[in-house]
């Protein structure tokens, strides 16, 4: 018997000559992620000036915070298909458009209406952004540098939520730390919304100066430039037409997925798509974006200062960087289910001891000392273990195990389920932390707790297996 596959072009790694346009290939596409974390966090810093401007209350307001997502889950739904229908780099350029005019928009509102219109727009790129970055990356990447520069995207996510707290508190400070203090004829919390013009241009310019994807102009028949960039990209010494060859068998033979191949056992859909699912609302039903999205209006809701208030924000998201580096570190050497189940127990401890500090009633606007102390110290045990296990490994599960004739389906099932766990909590908090903040962490807690027996129970460890081996 024959086989139909093409030979093998051999070892693909980019030689040290090209090496360095690879990273800086990456990198440019990666500046979608910092724009997905930029945009997701930079509302932290306008939350009680909205409230005030506005004279709104805490549901209204969730809404206008929590309708990003909408704009997030449409704009990931079908970022893949308008990267298949008009290429890579034109669906960054569009998503780079986006980001600039929510910017404006949202420094510029003329009602609250209007302001949730940009929002949603900012989230229909940020949902761009998520898909487009990581798939470009892997289909540029030579294989031997493909994990290493694939986790460009997330390290940059988390560069961007870091960055735009320090842009936040800098600004503020400027407004003598005053939300709504005047700035270059703007309040302070429109200049915050408004500086992210500054990297949607530079992520519009760098796409400029980057290739398309190899696979796409394939796709589209041109072979000849498809030739160009992965000498670019894989060096000299590479058989172009073997390559060609081999990219054109690999689609031919991709089995597209559709919804009803996830249908089936006894609840609809099949269990392991359940176990996705459930992944991914464990990953936000603990409460995560409440430290992104409303960390400044927690801490100034039991009387730390907004300037401190800002400042811890910062620090937060720096500790959210050191627990992704950990998680890039070791989720390959002790696994992805011990790492889950370390940063579960991680985040019952930092979430029952910040349920345990809210419940006590504040003396003069604020949290007693010793509670306080414990407050902002738990709440950074709790992004750190988040960051260093569930921040990381839900993704890495998710692509890796499913079975290779639904992966693209149920991988979208699961990231769909996310988005909505994610609207539910951010929508919510609000409300529930007017209601009792204590009560708010304790039922974070319960999820967090609730992730142990869950992982243990349904979820297969897919360190070292080759995706082919998940069924």
């Amino acid at each position: 018997m024959t086989s139909t596959a093409p030979p093998k072009s051999g070892a693909r790694e980019a030689h040290p000559e090209h090496l360095g346009h690879v990273i800086f290939i990456a990198a440019a596409a990666a500046m979608g992620g910092f724009l997905f974390g930029y945009d997701s966090a930079v509302i932290n810093g306008a939350v009680e000036a909205i409230r005030s401007r506005y004279d709104i209350g805490s549901a209204a307001l969730a809404q206008v915070i929590a309708i990003a997502l909408i704009g997030c889950a449409i704009g990931a739904a079908t970022a893949g298909r308008i990267a298949d229908r008009i290429g890579r780099i034109r669906c960054m350029q569009i998503s780079a458009v986006m980001f600039t005019v929510s910017a404006v928009g949202s420094a510029l509102p003329f009602s609250l209406y209007d302001l949730a219109f940009w929002r949603v727009i900012g989230g229909f790129a940020i949902g761009m952004a998520s898909v487009i970055g990581p798939a470009y990356i892997a289909e540029v990447a030579p294989a031997a540098y493909r994990g290493r520069l694939g986790s460009f995207q997330q390290a940059a996510i988390v560069i961007g939520i870091a960055i735009s707290q320090l842009v936040n508190w800098g600004i503020l400070n400027a407004a003598d730390g005053d939300q709504r203090g005047q700035i270059m004829g703007l309040e302070a919390w429109q200049v915050m919304l408004g500086v992210m013009v500054v990297p949607a241009v530079l992520y519009g310019l760098l796409s400029f100066a980057i290739p398309e994807s190899p696979r796409f102009l394939i796709s589209v028949g041109r072979d000849e430039r498809a030739r160009e960039v992965l000498k670019e990209v894989e060096g000299d010494k590479i058989d172009l037409d073997v390559r060609v060859a081999e990219i054109e068998h690999a689609m031919k033979s991709e089995h597209k997925s559709v919804f009803k191949d996830l249908l089936g056992g006894s609840f609809f859909f099949k269990p392991i798509v359940w176990v996705g699912i459930g992944l991914s609302v464990f990953q936000q039903f603990v409460g995560i974006n409440v430290a992104f999205y409303y960390s400044s209006t927690l801490w100034q809701s039991v009387g730390v200062d907004p300037s401190e208030s800002f400042f811890y924000s910062f620090t937060t998201s720096i500790i959210n960087i050191i627990g992704t580096v950990i998680a890039m570190i070791f989720v390959d050497r002790i696994g992805r289910k011990p790492l889950a189940l370390i940063g579960s127990v991680g985040m019952v401890i930092g979430l029952g001891l910040e349920a345990w500090a809210f419940s006590f009633d504040l003396v003069d606007g604020k949290l007693p000392a010793t509670q306080g102390w414990v407050a902002l110290i738990a709440a950074h045990v709790f992004v750190l273990f988040f960051a260093l296990s569930w921040g990381v490994v839900v993704w890495v599960f998710l692509g890796e195990m499913f079975p290779n004739k639904i992966r693209a389906a149920a991988l979208g099932v699961a990231a769909s389920a996310q988005w909505i766990a994610n609207w539910a909590i951010t929508a919510s908090f609000p409300s529930l932390a007017d209601w009792n903040l204590s009560a708010t962490y304790v039922i974070y807690t319960f999820f967090a707790a609730l992730s142990i027996p869950f992982v243990l129970k349904y979820v297969k460890e897919t360190k070292g297996k080759a995706l082919e081996e998940m069924g």
